[in-house]
C-alpha cells in the first residue's frame, strides 16, 4: 500500500500531476456548413420558423427516422408537453413515467394537468421496466413515456405490445437517441408520437430546439396546430381553430440544425468504436461497469454512458470521492441524479404519495451511477487511453485516498 507521500506525488486530487490536462473533444462542432447555412437564413430576411429551412429539417429528420411526419418546435421540453396534448392526455388521466430522467418527462404531463406515475427501471438497461410499466397501469392510465435514457434504446417491440394491448398511447422520449435504432427500426417510429431535443449538449444542437415525430397525419396536425396558435396550414394567418401557442423553430436554429444532421451519422460511428475501445481497455474487472450489450440494439449514439460504480473495488472509496479524484486527472466523469424524479419538491408538494414512493433502481443508481458524456468520446484512442489510465491511477491508490478522508 502506498504512503501518504506517494499519494501526493501520485494523485492529482492531493497535488501530483493529472493525467490529463488538455481538453476533450470541443461541443458543439460546426463549420463552413453551419456558417453558410446562416448566412443564407441571414440575407434571406426572413428568419422566423416559416423559413424553407424549417421545412426541410422536417423532412429530413423524419426521413431519417422512418417516419412520414415531422414538427419543429422550440426545445424539447415543449415538445413533450404538445406530444402529450395531441394524444389526448389531459385532466384526469394517469401518465407511466420513469423515475431516472431528466424533469421534462414528468413535467409535461404536469403541464397538461394530468399525474405522473412513477415506475421503475431496468437495473440492466437504466431505462423503463416493462413490467414495472404494466404493474403501475390503473383505468386513469392514459398514456407511457418511454425514456430512450443515454440513447439506448428501450424495448420498444414489448412497450408497443403493452400499448396496443392496454389500448395506451406511447410516447417515446428520445431526447438523448437521435439516429438510435432497436430491432432495425429507429426509435422515434415505435411510438404513437415521439420527441427529440437539440439543446446544448445534445447529439444534435442549435442551443436550443427540439422536434416531433409521428405516423399519424392527425397527430402531427395537431402538434402543428398547438405550436402555431391554433393554426391550420391551410388556413389564414388570423384564423385560429384550437387552442395554441407559439412554440415555433427558428430560421437560424434550423440551418444550423440541418448542417447537425449531416454531421450525426458518422459522430455516431465514432462514438460507438470508442465505448468498444473503452471497454475492453477497462477490462470486466475495473469496478465499472456498464448495461450488457443487447443484440437487439441495432444502433446507439452513446449520448451518456452510465456506469455501475463498485467501491469494493477501489477499496471500498466512496462514489464521490472518487469522481472528485477522476476529475482532479482531468476526467469530466459526474455523479447521476441526485435522486429520482419523485423526491423532486414539483412533486412532493403536489401529493404526500410521492414522497413515500420507493422505487429501489431508480434510487440506487442514484447512489452508485457514474456518468460519462459524449463529448468524451468524440476524440481517437488517446483520448480513451487517457480515461483507462486515470482510472488505473486512482485504483492503485484507493485505499490510502480513503483512509486519508476518514
Amino acid at each position: 500500500m502506498l504512503n501518504e507521500r506517494t499519494i501526493r506525488v501520485a494523485l492529482a486530487i492531493a497535488g501530483g500531476s493529472p493525467v490529463r490536462s488538455r481538453p476533450f473533444n470541443p461541443w458543439p462542432e460546426y463549420g463552413k456548413a453551419e456558417e453558410d447555412a446562416l448566412l443564407s437564413v441571414l440575407h434571406s430576411r426572413s428568419w422566423g420558423g416559416y423559413h424553407e429551412s424549417v421545412k426541410q429539417l422536417e423532412t429530413s429528420f423524419a426521413r431519417y427516422h422512418d417516419v412520414p411526419y415531422a414538427v419543429a418546435c422550440s426545445n424539447g421540453t415543449v415538445a413533450l408537453e404538445v406530444a402529450l396534448r395531441a394524444v389526448g392526455v389531459g385532466p384526469g388521466d394517469e401518465v407511466i413515467v420513469p423515475p431516472f430522467t431528466f424533469v421534462a418527462s414528468a413535467s409535461a404531463v404536469l403541464l397538461c394537468n394530468a399525474t405522473p406515475v412513477f415506475a421503475d427501471i431496468d437495473a440492466n438497461t437504466f431505462n423503463l421496466s416493462v413490467k414495472a410499466a404494466e404493474a403501475a397501469i390503473t383505468p386513469r392510465t392514459k398514456a407511457i413515456v418511454v425514456v430512450h435514457f443515454g440513447g439506448r434504446p428501450a424495448e420498444m417491440d414489448a412497450f408497443r405490445a403493452l400499448a396496443d394491448r392496454r389500448g395506451l398511447k406511447l410516447v417515446e422520449d428520445s431526447a438523448h437517441a437521435h439516429g438510435a435504432r432497436w430491432m432495425g427500426s429507429p426509435v422515434g417510429a415505435w411510438g404513437d408520437v415521439a420527441t427529440f431535443s437539440f439543446q446544448a449538449f445534445k447529439l444534435m444542437t442549435a442551443g436550443e430546439g427540439g422536434i416531433i415525430l409521428s405516423r399519424s397525419q392527425h397527430v402531427a396536425e395537431a402538434c402543428w396546430a398547438y405550436c402555431n396558435q391554433g393554426r391550420r396550414r391551410d388556413g389564414g394567418w388570423f384564423d385560429h381553430f384550437t387552442l395554441g401557442t407559439n412554440y415555433r423553430l427558428t430560421a437560424f436554429q434550423a440551418a444550423v440544425l440541418n448542417a447537425q444532421l449531416d454531421r450525426l451519422a458518422e459522430q455516431t460511428r465514432t462514438r460507438a468504436a470508442n465505448v468498444a475501445y473503452l471497454m475492453k481497455q477497462l477490462g470486466g474487472s475495473s469496478g465499472l461497469t456498464l448495461p450488457p450489450d443487447d443484440p437487439r440494439i441495432t444502433q446507439q449514439p452513446y449520448y451518456l454512458l452510465t456506469f455501475w460504480y463498485d467501491a469494493a473495488a477501489f477499496a471500498g472509496l466512496p462514489r464521490d470521492l472518487f469522481i472528485e479524484a477522476m476529475q482532479a486527472e482531468g476526467i469530466p466523469v459526474k455523479p447521476t441524479y441526485p435522486h429520482p424524479l419523485y423526491r423532486n419538491p414539483v412533486f412532493t408538494n403536489r401529493s404526500a404519495a410521492y414522497g413515500q414512493l420507493h422505487l429501489p433502481v431508480g434510487e440506487r443508481v442514484c447512489r452508485e451511477g457514474i456518468w460519462l458524456g459524449q463529448t468524451a468520446l468524440l476524440g481517437d484512442h488517446s483520448d480513451i487511453d487517457d480515461i483507462v489510465s486515470a482510472v488505473q491511477k486512482v485504483r492503485q491508490c484507493a485505499g490510502d485516498l480513503a483512509a486519508s478522508r476518514k
